[in-house]
């Protein structure tokens, strides 16, 4: 059985605190509801996929409409992640170029919010994919493809996100 290692790195402030408290509120909301539906007979991996793909398609239009230059990458990273989301996920830029953006997160509030419900590492697994259809949805609207390797929901040490052109 994998272990998954999802332990905040740096010192956490009070804004970066209130923010994560969210993420794993709405991840709790995204978790019970996949269960329920999946308890009630639905197809909650179709369901839930589709709803989460639908808001990353919405916030991908949001993020477009703020690029000042809708084919680079750069442009996408500045009108995709603000400060307090990079303090969030504990992120680190790998690579920032006009057609390549590389990105690793060192903690995950949806991760913490899954294990707090005592879920088995298969389902977080699941879980977590599911909710990269969000980003996978944002790339979709934005022109690029979204890859994504290692997971910390995997038990690895970071998520490792690329969006390429």
């Amino acid at each position: 059985m994998t272990t998954i290692n999802n332990q905040k790195k740096k010192q956490e402030d009070d804004v970066t605190a209130l923010l994560r408290g969210a993420i794993e509120h709405r991840a709790t909301w995204m978790g019970l509801t996949y269960l329920a539906a999946k308890e009630a007979g639905c197809d909650a991996e179709k369901i839930t996929r589709a709803a989460i793909r639908k808001t990353g398609n919405i916030h991908g239009a949001n993020i477009k409409k703020a690029m000042e230059n809708g084919e680079s990458l750069v442009d996408f990273r500045h009108a995709f992640l603000t400060t307090h989301v990079i303090n969030i996920f504990e992120m680190d830029i790998k690579e920032l170029e006009t057609e390549n953006f590389k990105i690793e997160f060192n903690y995950c509030p949806l991760v913490s919010a899954w294990q707090k419900l005592g879920m088995d590492n298969e389902t977080i697994d699941l879980l977590c994919d599911m909710a990269m259809d969000g980003d996978r949805g944002i790339a979709e609207v934005i022109g690029a493809t979204f890859e994504l390797g290692d997971t910390i929901a995997k038990g690895c040490a970071t998520c490792k996100l690329h969006f390429s052109k």
